[in-house]
């Protein structure tokens, strides 16, 4: 590859500054329903957890004070939680999906921008009305995926320890039909610990010369789209692992030994 070499070019790309990696447990995460789903929450006396989808994440980066070139990324998490409840009159649940949300907090390092960069991409109409914002702060980018679902409990609520509904927006809401119920509606609630994996990055657009061999030529040819589905079925390759699941693989090889066998 390196005979190739043709020439030296100045790209405009996201470096990665600085990243980590990290697993939480979410421990007793407090169930948010709508009016409708919190009735059936307080004459439930049994719930099983059956799934947990992360519906979003809003994240901000602020610049750590007398550390500098060091930022922390806040984010905010919201789940989706699906759980069956059982009554005391029947042996067939109710699945009812609830809200809980989760705030997490890590520091690194994003390097220092004091250049003010702005982008033609900001019309004239809107310079009018709103000034443009340079972009010298890194770019925090959170990758996810979703929860795996560890327990669920319910317990009766009290004074003490039944707090108002978190905030959320309305997007979320959409998402179990309607706002929370209030306060003085709920009589019992539903704790969750969920079981999560991150990767953060902080990002910086920066200037780099990088080697270029060649343009990026497509190497094979669009196929032609068609209606008739049996002809589309079959350009479907055959899926063999579906009826022959494949073998444990060893770590540095390429094909399967009994050394990574389960059970050998």
């Amino acid at each position: 590859m390196a005979d190739n070499f043709k020439e030296a070019v100045c790209v405009d790309a996201g470096r990665v500054y600085d990243s980590c990696c990290d697993r939480d447990c979410l421990e007793d995460l407090r169930l948010f329903f709508r009016p409708t789903d919190q009735q059936a929450v307080n004459q439930a006396i049994g719930v099983r957890a059956r799934s947990a989808t992360l519906l979003t994440t809003l994240v901000d980066v602020e610049p750590v004070t007398f550390n500098r070139g060091y930022y922390s990324v806040d984010m905010l998490f919201y789940f989706l939680v699906s759980v069956d409840l059982y009554g005391t009159d029947s042996t067939t649940p109710t699945t009812v999906n609830g809200i809980a949300s989760f705030n997490k907090k890590v520091i690194l390092f994003g390097s220092e921008g004091n250049a003010k960069i702005y982008s033609s991409a900001t019309t004239a109409a809107e310079a009018e009305t709103t000034l443009p914002v340079s972009a010298n702060a890194p770019t925090a980018y959170v990758q996810t995926v979703d929860p795996i679902v560890l327990s669920a409990t319910i317990n009766q609520c009290c004074a003490c320890d039944c707090m108002q509904p978190i905030s959320a927006p309305a997007a979320v809401l959409a998402t179990i039909g309607g706002a929370f119920a209030p306060v003085d509606l709920v009589e019992r609630r539903v704790n969750v610990t969920l079981g999560i994996f991150t990767v953060v990055q902080l990002v910086r657009n920066v200037q780099m010369l990088m080697p270029v061999y060649d343009f990026c030529v497509p190497n094979k040819e669009c196929v032609t789209t068609t209606d008739d589905p049996c002809e589309v079925f079959n350009r479907i390759q055959f899926p063999m692992d579906e009826f022959f699941p494949p073998r444990e693989f060893c770590e540095n090889e390429q094909s399967s030994c009994n050394a990574c066998d389960t059970g050998n």
